[in-house]
Order: structure tokens, then sequence, then C-alpha cells
């Protein structure tokens, strides 16, 4: 792709895909009123006023709602992609030209590209970022602590041409982040775990209407739907491998059996491996899940889950997928290494060619819910992005006086989420009574 320059207002595939982007926009809308009764608040009270905020998020329908509320809010945005194959370049288009968001992203873009979006959104100045993957609070991080060398080559060039002063108040000036994976948190919690942390990070994967409800019942429907779409295979009758029973594996689990597969989970904690087994699953090694699975999909946020130990073992016409964050789930060059013949067969789809045994990976090993698929519903998202909203509000209104830590939304917000949302829901539910309250707050009766 061609130079770009780190002042652009914007780089995105084609103004002219704003209509199509804005009438799916409206269309995703119409499922996130959790999100639209904070931007309607957020309209009047005008929580960000002043300050800039630089995201780095997957560029879908549902996040265009996030940018609007944010920009209701009073915020300037920048917005750059956090996966090189989940931006929609019509949702992109959109929101330069109707909300003035400065959008860095552009479906399919190279590894060089993908950086220097990046660097873009890192040249905005920031007062807040908001993450999934913590790729701007890493480099933020990497420039704080002198780490040149191990910053991505855009990123390194744009800093190697500030001053020391210039590189110490980019990071100075960020008051605070937001995470939405677990991916990401895990990152920030080793980071907070090693005392490096410039500044505190809510974390909202934390919160319990994020995880429990985008994790599972998004990332479970989600998955299934790019799997088919990339494939049209019929999950029926199939060995269907879930690698991880965190919150994304119990839901892509789920989803696997309702679609008829027989589901086979494989895990490295005992307690996680233990649900699995009481929720009717088999679990057992990747090493023997290998050469029965015919779908394996990761879900675990760690590296090399499948390896070339396990290729070897495959049958012919494997299909491997990532739903977790980073394709690093997937040892893809170890795969590679093993390949005598590699192609693309269809659109999303390479099959690698092992011992006469055809493995097709998905997407490039990468999130296949959003690379080939549209993401979670726009009514899970609406859950997480309310998450989103009202932990940026948080952040300024805790300015100063957070710790340099990982931290949860206080569980009244988590709480005030859930209220609004089986409000929308139309569904009533009881409340304490008096005595009720009284018995809760006691010990003294007895049985």
């Amino acid at each position: 792709m061609a130079t770009i320059a780190l002042d652009a207002p914007h780089h995105i595939r084609d103004l002219a895909l704003a209509d199509e982007g804005k009438r799916r926009t409206e269309w995703a809308e119409r499922s996130m009123p959790v999100l639209r009764q904070i931007r309607e608040r957020f309209a009047k009270d005008r929580p960000l006023a002043g300050r800039r905020l630089s995201c780095c998020l997957h560029v879908t329908t549902e996040t265009a709602n996030l940018m609007m509320t944010l920009r209701a809010a009073g915020a300037e945005v920048a917005l750059c992609a956090s996966n090189p194959l989940s931006t929609q370049d019509d949702v992109a288009a959109h929101l330069v030209r109707d909300h003035g968001v400065h959008v860095f992203a552009i479906k399919g873009e190279d590894n060089e590209t993908y950086y220097t979006h990046i660097a873009q959104a890192l040249a905005f100045g920031p007062d807040l970022t908001q993450d999934d993957g913590a790729d701007l609070v890493g480099a933020l991080h990497m420039i704080a602590l002198g780490r040149l060398d191990d910053l991505a080559g855009p990123i390194r060039a744009m800093v190697e041409g500030m001053s020391a002063d210039e590189r110490t108040a980019l990071v100075a000036k960020v008051e605070g982040s937001t995470e939405e994976t677990t991916t990401g948190v895990i990152r920030l919690k080793a980071m907070a775990v090693e005392g490096i942390l410039r500044f505190p990070i809510v974390a909202v994967n934390d919160s319990l209407t994020k995880h429990m409800f985008d994790n599972r019942y998004g990332t479970g429907q989600s998955t299934i739907d790019g799997i088919i779409r990339a494939t049209n295979t019929l999950l029926a009758g199939s060995a269907f491998v879930v690698a991880g029973y965190g919150w994304c594996g119990r839901g892509l689990a789920m989803r696997a059996r309702g679609a008829g597969a027989k589901v086979i989970v494989t895990e490295v904690d005992a307690l996680a491996a233990l649900e699995a087994r009481m929720d009717g699953f088999d679990v057992m090694p990747m090493a023997d899940a290998a050469a029965i699975g015919d779908v394996f999909c990761t879900v675990t946020g760690n590296i090399h889950v499948i390896r070339p130990e396990h290729f070897r073992l495959m049958k012919d016409g494997a299909i491997i997928a990532n739903s977790g964050h980073f394709n690093v789930e997937l040892d893809l060059d170890g795969l590679a290494g093993l390949a005598s013949e590699r192609r693309e067969v269809r659109e999303f789809v390479e099959e690698y060619l092992v011992n006469g045994r055809r493995i097709l990976v998905l997407a490039e090993g990468r999130l296949i819910n959003l690379s080939s698929a549209e993401g979670h519903p726009a009514s899970v998202m609406d859950m997480s992005f309310a998450n989103q909203a009202l932990a940026a509000e948080y952040l300024v209104e805790q300015t100063g006086q957070l710790d340099k830590a990982v931290h949860r939304l206080p569980p009244a917000v988590d709480a005030e989420i859930a209220r609004l949302k089986l409000a929308a829901m139309e569904v009533a539910i009881d409340t304490l009574t008096e005595e009720q309250v009284t018995y809760l707050a006691s010990w003294d009766a007895g049985t």
C-alpha cells in the first residue's frame, strides 16, 4: 500500500461506501437500546468534552454506534482496527463522512499498513485509549520504557522522529485506558505485576455484563456463523474440537452441540475441564483430539495451542479456525513447514497439503467470526459497548484518583447495564421486601 502520512485525517478504502455503512449502522442501532440511552444522556451531560480518544477496536456497525456515543459525549475520536481482517469498509467511510471520526482502517490491510494505522492513532495524542487486545497500550509502554526495537516498524519510525521530551509527553498525556478482551487483560495484568503500568486501566472484559454475555453468547453464535460462511460445511454429525473452556469456549461448545456436532473440549485447567465434562462434553488432550476432529477452533488467548505434532495427526479435510484475539493460537509457521503445497481454495480458506492430507485453515488463523462474518450480534455488543462508554466516563470522573493498576468497573455500573437491558427487553423482575433486606443483613436468625 502507498505511504501514509501520520497527520492524515483518515485512511480508509473508499468514502463512496458511506451510504451503505450508514444503513447498516442504523440497522445495528435498532438492537442497541442500552447504548442509545447512554448516548442520549451523554449528549446532554458531555462528560468527555475536551478529551481526545484513540480507539483500537474492530471497525464494525456496532463499534460505529460506540463511536457515535463517544462523539455525543464531546470527545474527539481516532479509530484504528484491532485486526487486519475485521474492518467493514463501508462503516469506516460512514464514520468519517457523517461523524467526524478519524478512521485509519482498511479490510485486508497488510502488516505495515496495520501498524501505520496504530501509529496514526497514537500520533492523535490521546487523553484516553480504548483497546481490543492492548496494542495501543503496549506500544505506549514500549515507548515509555525506551524499548524502541520492540516496536513494529511504522510505530518505531514515528517515535524515532520525536524528541525525548515529545515521547515523554505522549505517554504522560494518557489519563487511562479501557480494555475489552480476555487476551488484552492478560497482557495488562502481566504489566501490572511487573510494576510498569503508567496509567490506570479499566478491564471492561471483567464486567459481568461483558464476558458472561458477549464472550459466551456472542462468540458462540458468531464463530459458528463465520465457520459456516467460510466453508458451507455441515456441522451435524461432525466432531467439533473446542480448545479452551472459558466463557468463549462455553458458548462455542454450546452452539456447536446445538448444530448437531459431537463436541470435544481440550483444556489445561482442571476446573474448566471438569466443568466441560459435567456439561456433557468429551474432554481429552489435543494430541488425542487431533486424530478425531473434523473442525477445530481455538479460544484460549494462548500461543501455539495447535502445533505441528497435532497437524500431523489430522484427518484429510480437517478445518482449522481461531476465535481468540491473535492468530498465534495456531502455529501456522509450523504448519507451513510441514506442507508440501499451499493454495487458496475459496475466500478465507487456505489449503495446506501435509503427507497427502488436506488441512484447511480459515481466515489466516485470525478471528473467524469477524474475518468471514460480521462479528457478534448487535444486541450483545449493546452491553459490551455500554461498558466501554461508561468506562471512559468513569476514567474521566476518577482522574488522578485511581492507582496505576487494572481495575473493574464498579458493580453498580454492571447492575445498571443489566437493568437497562432487561427494561429494553420488557422483562420485569422482583425486588426485595423490607423483611428480606433485613434478613440478608442479619446473622442471628437460625433455623
